[in-house]
């Protein structure tokens, strides 16, 4: 049973020692590990779902809200994705072991840049049990194990989940304690985790601000945060309007509750009055309410009430908010220039998007804007693992060093030299 431990400290101490065997693990023996679990998912429905129904009714009873729900929610459709997805990351091309680069030097040795894997990857997650195969599934297959703590509000499906997952990987050959799950102990577990340096090489942490915090204050074990997304669709007076009005719909509506969904709306001034109309209305066709600064006010003015609308005036709060639910802030800008600077001031490194057809503001844009994607004429919505051709991931980065954006197979990776000679010595 690759679940089974009785400490998280013995839990990690079990994750290493497996660890060293799928370092030399064959990527045959991998993938079809990774078929078994995708098999066993599918077979095993009806108990992830019976889990997963008990962690619903909970987080109904707690009045978690309608965003939280939907990220803990799984149903057949799902649970058949997740196996897809399983069966996407086997497909894909084993970065262990790919030369990243390599040369002759003058004296003859011969040197090789090679991935490894990093060892034991721990995973921290809030209420989205797809995580628990998602990441699974990566670091399996990039030849790491896995330590998964997802939240209290999953208890139930995450359990299933990694069950599943593990036992299904020890009996295609994988070693016992490549997939483990710690759960209960609330922060001090917590702690106890990210404080094991003898054992776990890197912690990713998926969630809102408050568990980065909790990590920050407490971890030694280096950190790789999935961090939130306040992300930005900026609509340039160059736009096509039909163009912006999809992609704002889009990045805002098709699922409010994710961190690549857009919370702030900027429009330069020279379109505002055409285009906010258009777009704050269709909004509120769609259940969003609307923070709007002065001039996006004096700019919808002239058209009239628009029907459904529900409008608020921003505070400087509002400008820094991940709301994570159907409500969008929306501020008038002069320039792409004044754009970039609000996103600088306000933006957390996710996602930003520019809509123009105008090749100078998007260039200025994408080298103005820092963050892990940005994106000309499309949504932030494209931000994700499995839409890059990852497979899966387990978080966006917002970091700069080691991994930025979608954390896929490369990003679970380290590197290596392997230095060739002939007897050679230094003088």
């Amino acid at each position: 049973m690759a679940i089974a431990v009785s400490s998280v400290a013995d839990t990690c101490a079990a994750a290493k020692r497996a660890a060293r065997t799928l370092a030399q693990t064959d990527t045959a023996v991998k993938d079809a590990a990774l078929e078994e679990i995708a098999l066993a998912l599918e077979s095993r429905l009806e108990e992830i779902l019976i889990a997963n129904e008990r962690d619903m009714q909970l987080a109904r009873e707690a009045d978690i809200g309608a965003a939280l729900l939907d990220r803990l929610r799984l149903d057949e459709e799902r649970v058949v994705a997740i196996a897809h997805a399983v069966r996407q990351i086997a497909a894909l091309a084993d970065p262990i072991g790919e030369v990243i680069s390599g040369q002759r030097l003058p004296n003859g040795l011969d040197v090789r840049k090679v991935r490894v894997p990093l060892g034991v990857v721990a995973v921290v997650y809030e209420a989205r049990p797809n995580v628990t195969i998602d990441a699974a599934a990566l670091c399996l297959k990039s030849g790491n194990a896995i330590v998964l703590r997802g939240s209290s509000s999953a208890t139930h499906s995450n359990a299933a989940l990694a069950q599943i997952a593990g036992d299904a990987a020890v009996a295609a050959g994988l070693p016992d304690g490549c997939v483990s799950l710690v759960s209960g102990g609330g922060r001090q577990e917590l702690a106890e985790l990210a404080t094991q340096r003898d054992s776990v090489d890197l912690i990713i942490p998926r969630g809102g601000e408050g568990l980065k915090d909790a990590l920050q204050a407490v971890a030694t074990v280096p950190v790789i945060y999935a961090a939130s997304g306040n992300c930005h669709v900026y609509v340039d007076a160059a736009a096509d309007l039909d163009q912006a009005l999809a992609i704002v719909l889009n990045a805002k509506t098709q699922r409010p509750g994710v961190c690549n969904a857009a919370e702030t709306l900027l429009v330069h001034e020279r379109v505002a009055a055409d285009f906010l109309p258009r777009v704050l209305g269709a909004l509120a066709a769609a259940g969003v309410h609307v923070r709007a600064d002065e001039r996006a006010h004096h700019a919808i003015a002239p058209s009239g009430a628009i029907p459904d609308l529900i409008i608020e005036d921003a505070t400087d709060e509002d400008w820094a908010t991940e709301y994570l639910a159907p409500i969008i802030a929306v501020g008038v800008v002069d320039s792409v220039e004044h754009a970039i600077e609000h996103v600088a001031r306000h933006g957390s490194g996710h996602s930003e998007a520019i809509v123009t057809r105008d090749t100078a503001a998007a260039r200025a844009f994408q080298l103005g804007v820092d963050a892990a994607c940005v994106y000309v004429n499309a949504s932030t919505r494209f931000t994700d693992g499995g839409e890059f051709g990852m497979g899966a991931e387990i978080g966006n980065s917002t970091q700069k060093l080691h991994a930025r954006g979608p954390i896929g197979l490369r990003e679970l990776c380290t590197f290596k030299y392997l230095v060739e000679g002939d007897g050679h010595v230094r003088a």
